[in-house]
């Protein structure tokens, strides 16, 4: 064999070797390249999104300096549409190209590798809707579509409640959950915490406090609880005088029930009157015996531990003490009643002139 032919065979060896070899070396040298973000950057994926997407977004926001290099290696692995997770992610400084796209790929559990769960707290919520606006701005659901799964006739049927106690089961802490929870997955987690959370023990408290459902025991803790939002010490008080009205078939006579009957329309007013509580509503307990149909706020689980722990006491009355305390006087008797409500009035006069 000559010596060109020789030559020319190296040379096609050397090409061909470099045909094959040269992209490899390129692709493992962008698999090493890192994220240049100074500081741990959280990144959101909302919806379906391709890589082509997927990289712009992250150069957009400063993690990554070479799209060509990220996208190469994000072909290579095979991401796409169909297996980029959506969720919450946290993209640490010095990041490898290579850990970020596998963090984001879709695993059997229906995750991003990566994927980091978010808190999810809610406080103070008046209603399902309410809810659900507040659930929206922490979880990728939707809140109309969160409430009309409440309200379908299907969904009541299977949590065996009405549409007016559908939210007693909404226990209000921090939950750890995946951003990309949908409306139903919550629903679910949420039962799931309302059926741990109702165990023996607190079903048998509350046969023993004269009550037939966990609704209705949270129902009876939301107006605890708007009539005293401030000192936990008197929500069992409170408790147990309304428990012995229902007993004795006395009306509750709460003010926060015939406010929730007004929606947000009386948000702000200071003096309540008459023509306000003379409201035709299911939740007026001024006009209706026993509880509410429903809870008139979603109620922190410690209140409905007060209503389970009610206080053993004989108070039929209550009126808020003539100071900024915000606490209450408790009476058995109408006419000390009668005496503390003419006391309060005059110092609220005063007040208001002042």
């Amino acid at each position: 064999m000559s010596k060109k032919v020789i030559l020319a065979i190296v040379v096609c060896i050397v090409v061909l070797g470099g045909i094959l070899i040269l992209p490899k070396v390129s692709l493992f040298l962008a698999s090493r390249k890192v994220s240049t973000n100074k500081e741990a950057k959280e990144f959101y994926i909302r919806s379906a999104t391709s890589l082509e997407r997927l990289t712009e977004d992250l150069a957009y926001q400063g993690i990554i300096d070479d799209s060509d290099a990220f996208f190469s290696v994000g072909e290579y692995k095979g991401l796409n549409k169909d297996n980029i997770a959506l969720g919450k992610y946290v993209i640490q400084p010095g990041t490898a190209y290579k850990t970020i796209l596998n963090g984001f790929k879709l695993n059997d559990a229906g995750n991003g590798n990566g994927e980091v769960e978010v808190e999810v707290t809610f406080n103070n919520c008046r209603d399902i809707r309410d809810l659900g606006g507040k659930l929206s701005k922490i979880l990728l659901l939707d809140s109309a579509d969160f409430v009309t799964i409440l309200e379908d006739a299907k969904s009541l049927e299977s949590f065996g409640m009405t549409k007016e106690e559908i939210p007693s089961m909404f226990l209000p802490n921090t939950y750890k959950m995946y951003f990309d929870t949908d409306e139903e997955d919550f629903i679910e987690r949420m039962s799931n915490e309302f059926k741990k959370f109702w165990n023996n023990e607190r079903l048998t408290k509350l046969n023993s406090i004269g009550l037939k459902k966990p609704s209705e025991a949270v129902t009876l803790a939301s107006v605890v609880y708007s009539e005293q939002g401030r000192i936990s010490e008197e929500w069992p008080v409170i408790a147990g005088l309304y428990l012995n009205r229902i007993k004795q078939g006395i009306k509750l006579q709460s003010d926060p029930t015939f406010k929730f009957c007004w929606g947000d329309k009386l948000d702000g007013v200071q003096r309540l009157l008459n023509v306000h509580r003379d409201i035709d509503c299911s939740y007026n307990t001024y006009k209706i015996k026993g509880l509410p149909p429903g809870p008139i706020c979603i109620p922190p689980t410690e209140v409905v531990d007060a209503v389970l722990n009610r206080d053993q006491n004989n108070y039929i009355f209550m009126m808020a003490k003539p100071d900024y305390s915000g606490r209450h006087d408790f009476t058995v008797e109408y006419r000390d009643h009668e005496r503390l409500a003419k006391n309060y009035q005059t110092w609220l006069a005063k007040e208001m002139k002042n």
